[in-house]
């Protein structure tokens, strides 16, 4: 009679290093900065962002823009336009701007990084542009052994090119490495590129989950 065998166990890396999202985990909401932009603007709301899954030609703008092969004035003019086209009166002068001016820092996210690489991690930052102003008040070459933004490698999230770009600048391997995003297709793309997905929502709940993935729970 042959003897029953264990199901096998999945294998994983012990976890070297993280990647940080920037917009809506070191920061404010940045959907919820859309949403600032258009109650400013007197008009829904939800249809700033609305337009980037909605409208062909918003959409196109946003992703040339991160991914660096439009400026931000192009891109601010470009989306002023849709949202003309939308029944909205808007100066695309300033557009990225006011959607900045919305974005707070996240104290305790900030202290988290800082607490993650003095536990001996190594941290890296994996952000789409936001604009050329959006990193204003970080210091991020001091924050971070690596910093990666979408408009300097030309590819954005949740393309895998952008996670391998990151973990290569990182030093580190996809599998020895854990992705904290606040956008749950950019924690899927990541996961698929082998890295360990944590889906921000809020400082406590990320640092309880962030630790727990590096085996320090």
């Amino acid at each position: 009679m042959t003897t029953p065998q264990p199901a096998p166990t999945e294998h994983r890396v012990q976890a070297t290093a993280v990647l940080f999202d920037f917009g809506g985990v070191l920061t404010s909401s940045v959907l919820g900065a859309f949403e600032a932009l258009g109650e400013s603007l007197g008009c829904d709301p939800r249809l700033p962002l609305r337009l980037f899954g909605d409208d062909a030609e918003a959409r196109a703008l946003l992703v040339a823009h991160e991914e660096g092969r439009i400026g931000e004035s192009e891109f601010e003019q470009g989306f002023a336009a849709r949202l003309r086209a939308h029944g909205v009166e808007v100066d695309g002068d300033g557009l990225v701007r006011r959607i900045q001016s919305s974005l707070r820092a996240d104290s305790a996210m900030i202290a988290l990084v800082a607490e993650v690489r003095d536990a001996g991690f190594r941290v890296g930052l994996l952000s789409n542009s936001l604009g050329d102003d959006c990193y204003a008040g970080f210091d991020l070459a001091s924050m971070f052994d690596a910093v990666t933004i979408s408009g300097e490698i030309g590819v954005r999230k949740p393309a895998r090119r952008a996670y391998d770009i990151a973990c290569a600048r990182l030093d580190v391997e996809p599998g020895a490495t854990v992705m904290v995003d606040d956008l749950p297709q950019n924690i899927v793309a990541a996961e698929r590129a082998g890295l360990t997905g944590v889906l921000h929502r809020d400082a406590a709940g990320t640092t309880e989950s962030l630790w727990a993935a590096l085996g320090r729970s």
